[in-house]
């Protein structure tokens, strides 16, 4: 083993006189290290999986994705289909997109293509546009410990432009399922993790240790219960385990970042599976507080019932092929901060609209804390719970306003959820979904019908201060 390890640092020097002195004792103690890690393996990988022994077709990968490996190839560059795209297709499933990893920089790929435009500051990706649909190419990463990629003070990994081997870049992503590649040049699948074996075992395994992984990017611990869910695999104990440990590294995460992996653990069509399995982890906590101390506080069932029917709903209606929004969930999450708080005020004397507005404004600016919502979808949850207090005003014009308002259907079908969970709200939704569907004239009729109710029942309670009444002067006397 020394005499190997005496041999690898030796092609280290070798390939690296360019690198510099501390990027190649990085490299070396990184070789050495995943040489100790492997040698029980190292017989085994990597896996060539030839294509008899493979489903995957060119039939089912992107025709532009195909072009920019083959024109890759066809100049002079190593380039193969990698990540999810391969795991979808091995599974038989239709891959969302499509990613190509290559021995070319990105320099070198924007030379080849045209159509091209490169991101990012830190590590640097070529965007190859066709129309609509984007191939992100990324040139082979290096090893983490190489000397190009730094931590910040929490340990948080931050990469630099170093590049490497096709072994290196397998070895540096995160779960095995992942580090897959497809090469078109002879239909084979590159395997140097065991990947093929997890996906046939049903199993999410993270590469490496996987506490030092969580701690170089908490987010992981997001994905591994994302693929999970996802793909209906189990994970591993070594995978899992230390996510009970390291949970409470989701504080350093920004929350811009956390927005979009909460729409990809929720908008999917298994979020139910997901927000159970995240508050199991103790992950739920960091993304929403405010909804962990509610439930934690509620001496009755309400709050839970409520996520769970929210959740279910919005499952359905990916599996439908109906839209789903990110201000329809947050609105569901966090109404029963909302709902508390607005009947706080209300108990303190203050107008329920008002309550609304107040409670609205102060729920949201806690939640932007942990996770960020874009102002769009901030201010399309407002009108969702706002519009809960205005549908119960049933009178005159504002009832066909309401109908117009371009989020009345969220509201709607918000206030339906709040019945279904057991909320008193039955007559105010039994009312709507009677009167949306309702021509012109039976619309008055009910409307008609609600005043006389109401003036059956009693004059309504003046609504704000109003100005007391003088009384006429009286008369002098004797006039």
């Amino acid at each position: 083993m020394t005499l190997y390890c005496s041999v690898v640092a030796y092609f280290a020097l070798y390939n690296n006189k360019k690198a510099g002195v501390n990027n190649l004792f990085g490299q070396v103690k990184s070789l050495i290290k995943r040489v100790f890690a492997k040698e029980h393996n190292s017989s085994q990988f990597p896996q060539i999986i030839s294509r008899d022994h493979h489903c995957i077709s060119r039939a089912n990968i992107s025709e532009n994705a195909l072009k920019v490996l083959y024109r890759l190839n066809s100049s002079g560059y190593e380039a193969y289909l990698v990540g999810g795209g391969v795991r979808d297709l091995l599974l038989g499933r239709e891959p969302k997109d499509f990613d190509v990893a290559t021995d070319a920089s990105p320099e070198e790929v924007r030379k080849v293509f045209r159509n091209c435009r490169l991101i990012g500051r830190r590590f640097r990706l070529a965007h190859v546009y066709f129309g609509r649909e984007i191939i992100e190419v990324a040139t082979f990463r290096g090893d983490s410990e190489a000397g190009g990629e730094r931590r910040s003070k929490d340990g948080l990994l931050i990469r630099d432009n170093v590049y490497g081997s096709l072994e290196e870049d397998a070895w540096r992503r995160d779960f095995t399922i992942n580090s897959l590649y497809y090469s078109v040049k002879d239909f084979s699948v590159v395997d140097h993790v065991g990947g093929v074996a997890d996906i046939k075992a049903g199993r999410i395994r993270i590469i490496g240790n996987a506490a030092e992984r969580y701690r170089e990017d908490p987010v992981r611990m997001l994905r591994a219960v994302r693929f999970s869910c996802k793909l209906g695999f189990v994970i591993s104990k070594e995978t899992s385990k230390p996510i009970f440990e390291c949970a409470s590294l989701m504080a350093s995460v920004s929350s811009a970042r956390l927005f979009d992996e909460m729409c990809k653990l929720f908008l999917h069509g298994y979020a139910l599976n997901t927000y159970e399995q995240l508050r199991h982890y103790g992950l739920f906590e960091y993304l929403f507080p405010l909804v962990e101390k509610s439930l934690e506080e509620q001496d009755h069932e309400y709050p839970k019932v409520f996520i769970a029917r929210g959740l279910e709903n919005t499952d359905r209606r990916v599996s439908e092929g109906k839209p789903v929004i990110a201000a329809f969930l947050m609105a569901v999450l966090l109404w029963e901060s909302v709902r508390s708080l607005v009947a706080k005020k209300c108990r303190q004397g203050m107008r329920p609209m008002q309550a609304y507005q107040e409670s609205a404004d102060e729920v949201i600016s806690q939640q932007v804390k942990y996770i960020s919502m874009p102002r769009r979808v901030s201010l399309q949850v407002k009108d969702i719970w706002i519009m809960q207090a205005k549908l119960a005003i049933r009178r005159g014009k504002k009832v066909f306003d309401l109908l117009e308002h371009p989020r009345f259907r969220a509201a709607f079908d918000f206030l339906q959820l709040r019945h279904e969970s057991g909320e008193e709200v039955g007559d105010l939704y039994e009312w709507w979904a009677a009167f949306q569907d309702c021509d012109l004239e039976n619309q008055e009729s009910m409307l008609s019908e609600l005043r006389k109710r109401e003036s059956r029942e009693g004059p309504r309670r003046r609504r704000g201060p109003h100005r007391r009444r003088r009384r006429p002067k009286a008369a002098p006397r004797g006039e």
